[in-house]
This record gives C-alpha cells, structure tokens and sequence, in this order.
C-alpha cells in the first residue's frame, strides 16, 4: 500500500472565472486597474473604462501584451448618457450577457464641511451614488440573461467612520453600502449577489497628495495593526472572491479591507 495519502481531485473550476464576462467601472488606475487583471487572469473576459483615452489604451496595450482578454471604451461616469453609452457597448461585445458588475469608479474632495460648494457635492455625488446605481439598473437585465451573476461595490472605510474632510466623500460610501444591502435583498430572486469591498487606506493615485506626507504615512501605519497601508492588489482580490463560485452563498455584505484599522481600539 502506498505511504501516500490519496486525496480527490481539485475541482479547479470552484476558482476560476473562464467563460465569464465582466465590467470593472475606472479600470486605468489604482484598485480598478488591479481588479480588472485579478478577474482576467482567473479567465473572465474583462471590459474597462476610463475618462482618458491616452490612459485606456496605455491600459490596454499592457494587457494585450499579457495575453489578456480586455477591451475598453472612454466614459465619464457621470453622465447619464455615457453611462447608458457604456452599457450599450457591454451589451454588444458581450452578445447581451453580463456575469460581473463592479462598480468601482469614483472621485473624492477632500475639504472641511464649510468649504465643499454645491457643484463639489453634485460631482462628487453623481461619480459616485449615482453612477453606481444607475450602471447596476442597466447592467441589470444582462445579469439577469445570465441566470444570475454577481455585483459588487467598492466603497471606503470612510462609510464607517467620521473621518475629517471627508464629509461628501464618506456620506456617498455610507450610501452605497446600504445600497448593497438594498440591492441584495431585491435582486436575490433572479440568482444576482450584490457585495461591496470598503478598502481603508490603499496607496492609489486618488490619495497622491497623502502620500506626499511623511508624517501622516507614518500616522496612518501606527494605525492600522498589519502595519502598512495597503496596496490595490489586496482589495483586488477580495473583489474576484466575490465573483468567484466558492462565495455563491455571500449576499449582502460589506467586507472591510483595511488591515484591521477601523477595529483597532488603541488608536
């Protein structure tokens, strides 16, 4: 007899995405680009946007250098017309099914409360409420010609917690988290799972400015248990799990990415 144990075959298909469409809102930068190669190296065919041309392409010359299955088209999501102008895009390249939906583009002003002017909270609102409950309306029925499929969120810790200057920012977060939870109960019915990934502190080009400050990194480290600010690869690949077949039972939540920040009770 063998010393070796014998173990049943690894069903490889519970963690892989090939055969699978996907759209990833903001893929040119920062946690989106991140998100939309974690989804296209576990196999999806993956479609990105980006304000910036010059950005998108640079993008996707990468990608197709990587052998990657990704295309992208230029949308400000913003606008209700370019929205519906992205959607329409998905719809034909995708021959009307959608499996993924993540709706990760956004914007932040960091300013005190007193200071933000109604076009500031319009933009900031519109970028990232609105856009994100819009795109899940029109992504809706290519979901639901799937049997099912998986959108999710990215938010911020600023949804949790009262942080300063942040009170446009954080309020929009707040928001859509209670907008998954909203989603997940309405939609369960037609098999679509509505998450959110709610990153803390990721070194992104969005927060560019922070970084700059010896002082804060260093605060913000203190602060956070693991010890480090995160990187986009870490929110990234909570998002594929959530679009992965393994969480098939995870509906409803928002799943903190901080490293333990907004738990820590000594800072």
């Amino acid at each position: 007899m063998s010393s070796v144990q014998e173990h049943a075959p690894i069903d490889t298909n519970r963690w892989s995405l090939a055969g699978t469409t996907a759209l990833v809102t903001g893929g040119s930068k920062g946690i989106g680009y991140a998100i939309v190669e974690e989804l296209a190296r576990l196999g999806s065919a993956v479609h990105t946007c980006a304000r910036s041309q010059e950005d998108l392409e640079k993008c996707l010359q990468e990608w197709r250098g990587s052998k990657l299955k990704v295309t992208g088209s230029v949308c400000d999501v913003s606008s209700p017309s370019e929205r519906e102008k992205l959607m329409a895009t998905v719809k034909s390249k995708f021959d009307g099914k959608l499996n993924i939906l993540v709706n990760n583009a956004g914007t932040g002003i960091f300013k005190p409360a007193m200071e933000h002017t109604p076009e500031d909270f319009k933009l900031v609102i519109s970028t990232n409420l609105e856009s994100a409950f819009h795109l899940s309306q029109l992504a809706y029925p290519l979901l639901r010609a799937c049997g099912g499929g998986s959108i999710v969120f990215i938010t911020s810790i600023s949804g949790f917690i009262g942080q300063d200057y942040l009170s446009v920012y954080g309020s929009s977060k707040g928001a859509i988290n209670q907008l998954t939870r909203n989603l997940a109960c309405e939609w369960a019915k037609d098999n679509i799972r509505t998450n959110s990934v709610a990153p803390g502190f990721i070194k992104t080009p969005l927060v560019d400015i922070f970084l700059e400050d010896e002082e804060f990194v260093a605060r913000e480290n203190h602060r956070v248990p693991l010890g480090r600010l995160g990187e986009p690869e870490d929110a990234a690949g909570v998002v594929a799990f959530l679009c992965l077949p393994p969480s098939c039972y995870v509906n409803g939540q928002v799943i903190v990415v901080d490293g333990g920040r907004i738990v820590n009770g000594n800072h």
